[in-house]
């Protein structure tokens, strides 16, 4: 048995370095095209393409340039989108109702998708009502008798329910709850399946926390939300209760688990891949994108490098899928 004494070790690691060829050679963590996911908008009342201010690069998009983006995403090898829905203010409501309309913004996006694209991309629905409701809550918003608004967990899973079928009968290869509802995963399962929808996916958003780097997407939807959603969304002080919440949405039937925000919550990722028994996917959301590309704009940072090396380490703490707002770009630098 060999023993470290017997080898003379010093240079090793960097003989490993000294050419891009050998560090390609024993890289230990490899990004593939394949891993990415794509968000993306599509927002109602549109005639071109509208960037998003505060994620430059980032746009909302009408039914002919999502169309166009999605063509660029699979020419690049980016298989998947993730879609969310905007739409028009007068139709938002107390309940979200144009969530689950079959002629809503969201559910026109993904049909017209399905349409162009059949199989060949995947396409994933958020399903949440954050956008769509007028107080901009993920759910139905009750009072209690001292006065206090909360969102009703129960009659709020309902309409996720309604919300994940009318997306499955839209075109949704995959459903993708992110309101962090109790016991969401396992009603929205038994609806998809009684409606014949059994071969729809769900993505649960498990360990959703309720963060400050969610900030830019909040413009990306136009959301309504005065305050926060941290009666429902995790505690960032917490690890314990996110693998809690990651077991639950495992046993009452999700397909794929998730972890967002990515960067800040890498020990989080790292421990859910760690257990998982299904694919983990983590979420690198608006702020991680909106900071590196404001600092690469300051120059301040190279902001082609450090996004690679961003991607890099979530797929290093366990990420099978990322989901990035740079997946194209990423993508076509991997392909040379």
């Amino acid at each position: 048995m060999w023993r470290m004494a017997d080898f003379e070790l010093t240079r090793r690691p960097r003989r490993l370095r000294q050419n891009p060829a050998l560090r390609t050679l024993t890289a230990e963590t490899r990004l593939h095209p394949a891993d990415f996911i794509l968000p993306l908008f599509i927002a109602d009342g549109l005639d071109a393409p509208r960037e998003i201010t505060s994620m430059p690069g980032v746009y909302q998009h009408t039914e002919d340039s999502l169309k166009t983006i999605c063509h660029e995403a699979l020419d690049a090898g980016v298989k998947a989108i993730d879609l969310f829905g905007v739409p028009l203010e007068e139709d938002k409501d107390a309940t979200g109702s144009v969530a689950w309309a079959e002629d809503g913004i969201l559910n026109r996006g993904i049909a017209a998708l399905r349409d162009e694209f059949g199989d060949d991309l995947v396409i994933i629905a958020d399903t949440c009502l954050d956008e769509f409701t007028d107080h901009g809550h993920c759910g139905v918003i009750r009072t209690d008798s001292r006065g206090n608004e909360y969102v009703d967990n129960d009659e709020t899973i309902k309409l996720y329910c309604d919300m994940a079928v009318s997306q499955a009968r839209a075109g949704a290869h995959m459903v993708s709850p992110s309101g962090m509802m109790d016991g969401q995963i396992g009603q929205i399962r038994k609806a998809l399946d009684n409606e014949g929808f059994d071969d729809v996916v769900i993505m649960a958003y498990s360990a959703k926390y309720a963060s400050k780097f969610f900030g830019p997407f909040r413009d990306a939807v136009g959301s309504s939300l005065k305050g926060d959603r941290r009666t429902y969304q995790q505690d960032p002080a917490n690890v314990r209760e996110s693998l809690l919440e990651t077991e639950l949405d495992i046993a009452e039937g999700a397909d794929i688990v998730m972890v967002k925000p990515a960067l800040p919550y890498l020990d989080v990722l790292a421990k859910v891949a760690e257990t998982s028994p299904v694919p983990v996917a983590a979420y690198q959301v608006s702020g991680e994108y909106a900071m590196m590309k404001a600092a690469g704009a300051n120059g301040w940072i190279d902001f082609e490098e450090t996004m690679m090396e961003s991607l890099v380490s979530i797929k290093r703490a366990g990420a099978d899928q990322i989901l990035t707002y740079y997946a194209i770009e990423a993508a076509k630098q991997l392909n040379g």
